[in-house]
Parts: structure tokens; C-alpha cells; sequence
């Protein structure tokens, strides 16, 4: 009997679903949101009940919804790095790219890759990825009302309405970064994980909320490079035979909440951090630019993390080298 996969391709409003049994396909949208997952749930149980494997693209918070409620209803779930179906594109040699296209190349890479199962993370990490999230949105919103307070403006009124909301946002962003803490204190797991963190130089209490609500649980990785990946902080090289050679870079493929919470951490470990400064000496001396450092420095912070979780201890630059790789 075949595997049946269902294919997810996932946007802001609708859902692009495709069901397959062996060579069978049958194409299926919805609207994005509590009704269009009900009515989502009625037609496959009627196609075939609760033996499918579903499978889509971990596309941040428009997917969390539909992934939650097929997991609460039984389906197996899937929820894979994007570059693997891309890369699985490219090795059917598709050139041509629909919504209904995408859910059902998901669901072929399903059936034939049969992907890692997800379950739901801890209501305590959901939320504090929500948290984390929103200050990172008033933060961008508070720097946009800075750049149009000193873009010239000369009307009073509007520089008066920008100044007033500048010190709400300022005032959210205060709040915001309190409650944050305080969710993390009442979770004895999340604050000694925050504590562990915040002993590597150049990670703070606020750096340490965005790895822990974005990572879900760092012990699930099998290894610092696996969680490397996920960031999209693995190097990337590119060579073919003599002609091409092309620098090292990060492959970006990842999540960008996490490595946009890393940079600034990165930057001030240069200085801090010895094992940081050493780093940086070594590939100065190779010719390394300063973005290359600054790259390597944020993947050697989430090595550091992954090795004072895994083993549940501070971190020691006299014992670096004995963290969990």
C-alpha cells in the first residue's frame, strides 16, 4: 500500500494543499485561518481518514496554525527547512514555480524523503517567541519613526504626532523587554537555560530570550553543526573543477530571527570574548574580510550554546575545547 503525503504550500491568507497516493494527486485550497483548517479536516477525512503523512515548509507564523491543528487532530506533520525543497527542485529539474505546483512537489519530497516528525513546542516557548518576536517588530517601528522625525519634516503637527508615538513605542519596548524576563523567571528550565547562556561573553538576557524562543529546545539537536544549519550559519562553498571557486559564505537558508539576534552579540565577542579574539587574529591573518569574521563569530556563539546547554554547565574558555561539537 502506498504512502499518502499531503503537501502544504503555505501564504499569509491561503493554503495550496495537495494529497497524493502513488501517482494520484488531488488539489485542494483553503483560507489561512481556524475555518478554512475545519473545513481542511472534513474533506481528509473523508479522502482517507487519519493515515497521511503531512509535510510543508517552515515559513515562520503563517504555517504554525494549520502544523498545530493537523498534530492536535492526529496527522503525522512535517515541518521542513525551505532549502530542502528547493533543493529537491532543482533536482527534478522544475523550472516552473505555482502554489499548486509547490504543495505537490512538498508532497513527493514527503513520500520519498519521509521527513523528521515536528510536534508543537511548549506553550512557555511559544509564547516566548511571540514575545520576542513583537519587540523585535516595535524596534523596527520605533527606528522608522526616528528616520522620519530627522527626514526634514517641517509640519509641527506631524513632528509632534511622531514624538508621541517615539515615546509610546519607547515605553512598549521598555515594557515589553520586562515581561520577557519575567516570563523566563517563572520557567525554572527556560532560566537556567538563559543563565547558562548569558555566561558566554557576549551574550546577554535579551539575546538569550530570542535563541531560546526561536531555537524551541537546543538539547533536540544532534550536534552544534545540525543547530548551525537551522540557523543558516552553516558555510557555504562553491567550486567546479578550475574555473569557479568562490569564498566560503553563510548559506542563509535558515532562520533570520536567529541570526539577526546573533550579529550584534558577534560584534562585541570580538572584543570580549577571548576565544572570540583569538578567532579574529587567526583569520586576519588568512586575509579573512571583516563580515567573514563577524560570520564565523556568530557560529561559533550558537556552538558555544548548543555545548553550555547540552552539558549543563557555564561557560569556561579553559574548557571550550571539551563542549559537545
Amino acid at each position: 500500500m502506498s504512502k499518502v503525503t499531503l503537501g502544504i504550500d503555505v501564504s499569509k491568507d491561503t493554503l495550496d494543499v495537495a494529497l497524493l497516493e502513488g501517482e494520484k494527486v488531488l488539489f485542494y485550497q483553503i483560507a489561512n485561518d481556524s475555518a478554512g483548517f475545519e473545513r481542511l479536516g472534513k474533506w481528509l477525512r473523508l479522502a482517507k481518514g487519519t493515515g497521511i503523512h503531512a509535510c510543508l515548509e517552515a515559513t515562520g507564523q503563517y504555517g504554525d496554525g494549520i502544523a498545530t491543528y493537523l498534530y492536535e487532530q492526529g496527522y503525522a506533520v512535517s515541518v521542513v527547512n525551505p532549502a530542502r525543497i528547493k533543493a529537491y527542485a532543482s533536482s527534478k529539474l522544475r523550472r516552473f514555480k505555482t502554489d499548486k505546483g509547490d504543495a505537490e512537489l512538498i508532497a513527493v519530497y514527503c513520500q520519498k524523503e519521509s521527513p523528521a516528525l515536528w510536534s508543537p513546542p511548549e506553550e512557555s516557548v511559544r509564547e516566548l517567541q511571540y514575545l520576542v518576536r513583537h519587540l523585535d517588530d516595535l524596534k523596527k517601528m520605533l527606528q522608522q519613526e526616528r528616520n522620519r522625525q530627522k527626514s526634514g519634516v517641517a509640519s509641527k503637527r506631524v513632528q509632534h504626532d511622531l514624538a508621541v508615538h517615539i515615546a509610546f513605542l519607547e515605553e512598549q519596548i521598555d515594557s515589553l523587554t520586562r515581561d520577557i524576563q519575567d516570563h523566563i523567571d517563572q520557567h525554572p528550565d527556560l532560566k537556567q537555560q538563559r543563565d547558562l547562556l548569558k555566561s558566554i561573553p557576549g551574550i546577554g538576557k535579551l539575546t538569550a530570550a530570542v535563541i531560546l524562543g526561536e531555537i524551541r529546545d537546543i538539547r533536540s539537536f544532534e550536534s552544534a553543526r545540525q543547530l548551525a544549519a537551522y540557523a543558516g550559519l552553516a558555510p557555504e562553498q562553491r567550486e567546479s573543477g578550475t574555473s569557479v571557486r568562490r569564498k566560503p559564505h553563510l548559506s542563509k537558508t535558515g532562520n533570520a530571527h536567529l541570526r539577526k539576534a546573533l550579529y550584534m552579540p558577534a560584534v562585541v565577542a570580538l572584543t570580549r570574548n577571548p576565544l572570540m579574539v583569538d578567532l579574529r587574529a587567526r583569520m586576519e591573518k588568512t586575509g579573512h574580510c571583516t563580515m567573514e569574521i563577524i560570520g564565523a563569530i556568530m557560529r561559533k556563539l550558537l556552538h558555544l550554546a548548543y555545548g553550555v546547554i547540552k552539558i549543563g554547565k557555564p561557560f569556561d574558555p579553559c574548557h571550550a575545547h571539551a563542549l559537545p561539537a
